[in-house]
């Protein structure tokens, strides 16, 4: 990145956090704080929630929550947050580096590499923090964001457990597809990923894929479930949010197909992992898959009826859900 792009991405985030409250109070007494580090050339933007009674002088543990694909952190993640800081936890969830309020160009860049370092990038902030407790710092994630947090933790030691919900590896998804239905098509996307890099290189218009159908009209006839839980949820009044714009850049197919996200998971023993996932859910391979190749300390807990988005708000799911999160990292951040 050249430095007019480095100085453009940093002022990008910088200019959407201005004019911003840096501190709101959130449900049940838990409070809200804007905050920004770096991820080399690039600011992350995160929110950090507080218990009730917070006192900074005390020492807490910590979770950082990663969004998913094409989500930002005041959807599933921020919910996810709230709910652990309801339970005495310190939490942070952070926009992915070229997304949401966080700097970087070209906007919309999905870099698995840059992604698993927005989290050690948080740990790092979370370290300079005098209330936490650097022993007991975990990190979840959901969907795109579990896979990119396990791959983090594997790797990461001061990630103590780590949790992904309805979680993906967005590599092997963008390989594959869902179920295998994009395997054919590997190629072809790869030489179109190749083709529009020699297209930019040349001054021409970044082009952009959608996460998600943008409209009922998009999704064809047979599709899975998922697709559509995606539109209603990303791109309707249900949870759709102006910074989650559902686009990532064509380019970035040719990092994310070279990306395992449960590489060398036998490396996070014996620190404990937690997957959790929907019994109905189409992308509930992967997180048995990561159960399946993880060692030592290990569980998949598997919610009935529940599909892959039911877990980012229907309440009976997501009450589950923080209750299972809340069990599990409070035996795993204790003393």
């Amino acid at each position: 990145m050249n430095m007019k792009s480095m100085i453009a991405g940093v002022a990008c985030a910088v200019s959407l956090c201005s004019g911003m409250t840096q501190e709101a109070e959130g449900e049940n007494g838990v409070k809200v704080q804007k905050v920004m580090y770096p991820n080399r050339e690039v600011m992350v933007v995160a929110n950090i929630y507080t218990p009730a009674e917070f006192d900074a002088a005390k020492k807490y543990p910590a979770v950082v929550v990663g969004h998913p694909a094409g989500g930002v952190k005041e959807q599933v993640a921020g919910l996810y947050a709230q709910k652990l800081a309801e339970q005495g936890f310190v939490t942070i969830a952070f926009d992915a580096s070229y997304q949401g309020e966080s700097g970087g160009l070209p906007r919309g860049l999905e870099d698995p590499a840059v992604r698993v370092e927005d989290f050690r990038c948080t740990v790092d902030y979370l370290c300079t923090l005098p209330y936490i407790d650097q022993e007991r710092i975990g990190a979840m994630g959901i969907c795109g964001g579990g896979g990119f947090a396990v791959a983090a933790a594997i790797t990461e030691h001061r990630i103590k457990a780590v949790a992904g919900v309805s979680a993906v590896d967005l590599g092997r998804l963008r390989r594959e597809g869902l179920g295998g239905s994009l395997t054919p098509q590997i190629q072809q996307r790869l030489t179109a990923a190749a083709k529009q890099r020699t297209v930019e290189a040349n001054g021409g218009e970044v082009q952009y894929a959608n996460y998600v159908p943008n409209s009922l009209d998009d999704i064809p006839a047979g599709a899975p479930t998922m697709y559509r839980e995606g539109y209603e949820y990303y791109r309707t009044k249900l949870a759709m949010h102006p910074r989650s714009t559902n686009k990532y850049t064509l380019t970035s197919l040719d990092k994310l197909m070279a990306f395992d996200a449960f590489k060398h998971i036998e490396l996070l023993a014996p620190r404990p992992l937690l997957m959790i996932a929907g019994s109905e859910a189409e992308s509930l391979y992967f997180s048995q898959d990561a159960i399946d190749q993880a060692k030592g300390e290990k569980e998949l807990y598997v919610i009935p009826g529940a599909s892959h988005m039911g877990l980012y708000y229907k309440p009976e799911y997501v009450k589950l859900v923080g209750e299972k999160l809340t069990e599990f990292f409070k035996a795993n951040l204790s003393k």
